[in-house]
């Protein structure tokens, strides 16, 4: 109640938690200071000198604001929502703003029901977002569809923090209808727009902010995060496992421009999860970099909650909500204790909560493939001449290459290079589409590996050098209802994805452990240094991201916009 908090705050009465003896960061004025933190009915009401009916001694240790995620897609960790919650909240994250378009795009508001339903059985706090584009584009077949009409049905929905990165670039660019229906609904509604505008600059970018879109987290550069700050954007450092790029784009923050960054992780996988941490392994690159602590923290708190709107959040001070992190100092950010809403729901690493896994149908049975043969990898070229996707270890971005290619009987000859055939099998409507490919960079030999999460449509996609081999992942990713596989002499390994093929029901370390298992294989096949052999390969398929990707309808040029030939 109102009044236990006011007198709780004046000192009339004890209030219901305590910390003693640690300092906090002031995110207010950018410096860390000594004093009890006081909360009642799960909000902080005082800093200074309080008693409490409990009182926890953190013993000089820093109190934060719990930290905020201001973009993630939950169904890359290929965990489910509550053990997603159960890793990262010992990490001192308390609030996420989730993009659920994975799921949406296998799924539809349904899948999108099933993870905020999930999420609100534990103490992580999810706002979500409407997912934008599904979807991604118009150049790949996905499992549902979410339309301007769908946009203005739901966007008002309470459920819905705002609107998801809209990944359709030129669609804002060239005023498409159905895309600016969605930024009108949104508009009309009082909703943030997030941003997905890789490369953006100038007047294109002029365009795509005065469209109303607020933030960005596909800045390849410290450059050209500065550009996207100057004209008015909230720009996310991001560190994934696929895409890292704090340490770089921290180098864009200055005293001036401090309160326009934000941290995220986007998409980053269960073992990185459990292993190096979620936002605080942000902070420790940020810091490392030469980011000033405080200045990382705010970005990590009090930036995300301004952003977002999320009245409450942000700081450790009167009347804000007691989601707070204890960590030992600023530079390991080792944490010690988690509190939301002031209840300890995690301490030196050990989730306090449990993680219900109830599974909706709709997320159940989500491949629909018919059987696949070795014939239909095939891959005939009319010359020697052929482009070919590259791949960046460490970068979501591809080369757009053109390379000689040797054919007989109507079929790429790949042994003695270093390309592979990359196919993306469409799973969500029995189609039989089958878009093939080269891929350069990767480094598979001897066989094939694929997966069911393929951003951000999740057909099948599978790199291999054995049309065998290829029709074996892809009839085993079928038998098992989705998830990963790997074939090569003789012998098929996977690993099932029973939530939309997306993600699994088991618990983490046993999860994890299959995968090092099956990734370890990976690498042993040949996969190359750098490259994450399921993440990397899970982004070939997206279109939206320079400069050529491969969908089940074919070869996408991102630059041009538009499908183009194999055939060079």
């Amino acid at each position: 109640m109102l009044e236990k908090r006011i007198d709780a705050a004046a000192g009339r009465c004890k209030a219901d938690l305590v910390l003693k003896n640690g300092r906090y960061v002031n995110v207010f004025t950018g410096t860390v200071e000594r004093g009890d933190i006081a909360v009642a009915d799960g909000v902080v009401v005082g800093v200074g000198d309080y008693a409490g009916e409990a009182e926890i001694d953190i013993g000089g240790k820093i109190a934060v604001p719990g930290l905020i995620d201001a973009h993630v897609h939950v169904e890359s960790s290929q965990l489910s929502p509550g053990h997603f919650a159960r890793l990262v909240v010992p990490h001192g994250t308390t609030t996420i703003v989730a993009d659920p378009h994975e799921i949406a795009n296998v799924c539809g508001v349904e899948g999108v029901a099933y993870l905020a339903d999930a999420i609100a059985e534990t103490p992580l706090e999810a706002k979500m977002m409407l997912p934008s584009c599904v979807p991604a584009t118009a150049f790949e077949t996905n499992g549902a569809a979410l339309t301007g009409a769908d946009t203005e049905r739901y966007i008002g929905d309470a459920r819905f923090w705002g609107l998801g990165e809209f990944m359709n670039y030129p669609g804002v660019f060239y005023k498409d209808e159905e895309a600016l229906r969605k930024l009108k609904a949104a508009r009309a509604a009082g909703k943030i727009v997030d941003g997905h505008a890789p490369a953006a600059t100038g007047k294109g970018l002029n365009a795509y902010v005065a469209a109303g879109i607020s933030t960005d987290h596909e800045s390849a550069s410290p450059e050209e995060a500065a550009e996207k700050v100057a004209k008015g954007m909230y720009v996310h450092l991001r560190e994934g496992s696929a895409a890292r790029n704090v340490a770089a784009n921290c180098r864009a923050v200055t005293a001036a421009n401090l309160r326009r960054f934000l941290f995220c992780t986007d998409d980053r996988h269960a073992a990185d999860l459990r292993d190096n941490g979620h936002i605080d392994n942000a902070l420790r690159v940020a810091v490392g970099a030469g980011l000033d602590p405080v200045w990382a923290v705010t970005a990590a708190t009090l930036n995300a909650a301004e952003c977002y709107g999320l009245r409450g959040k942000g700081a450790v001070a009167p009347g804000y909500d007691a989601d707070i992190a204890v960590f030992d100092d600023l530079q390991s950010f080792r944490c010690a204790m988690t509190f939301k809403k002031g209840k300890l729901v995690a301490e030196n690493g050990r989730a306090l909560f449990g993680a219900e896994n109830v599974l909706p149908a709709c997320v159940r049975g989500t491949v629909h493939v018919g059987a696949v043969a070795p014939e239909q990898f095939r891959l005939a070229l009319r010359g020697e001449r052929a482009r070919v996707i590259g791949v960046e270890a460490g970068s979501l971005v591809t080369k757009n290459l053109v390379r000689t290619v040797k054919s007989r009987d109507g079929d790429v000859l790949l042994q003695g290079t270093d390309l592979l055939k990359l196919a993306v099998v469409e799973r969500h409507r029995g189609t039989g589409n089958i878009g093939l490919g080269l891929l350069e960079g990767y480094g598979l030999k001897g066989g094939a590996i694929g997966l069911t999460i393929a951003h951000d449509s999740h057909n099948i996609v599978i790199a291999g050098d054995r049309n065998e081999d290829m029709a074996a992942v892809a009839e085993e990713l079928r038998r098992i209802g989705g998830g990963m596989a790997i074939s090569g002499g003789g012998r098929v390994d996977s690993i099932p994805l029973d939530i939309a093929g997306l993600m699994s029901s088991l618990p983490p370390d046993e999860y994890i452990a299959r995968l090092a298992a099956l990734t370890e294989r990976a690498d042993a096949m040949g996969v190359a240094r750098g490259v994450d052999a399921f993440m990397s390969l899970s982004f070939l398929a997206l279109p939206v991201i320079p400069s050529l990707k491969l969908t089940d309808r074919g070869l996408f040029d991102v630059d041009a916009f538009a499908f183009t030939s194999v055939d060079a």
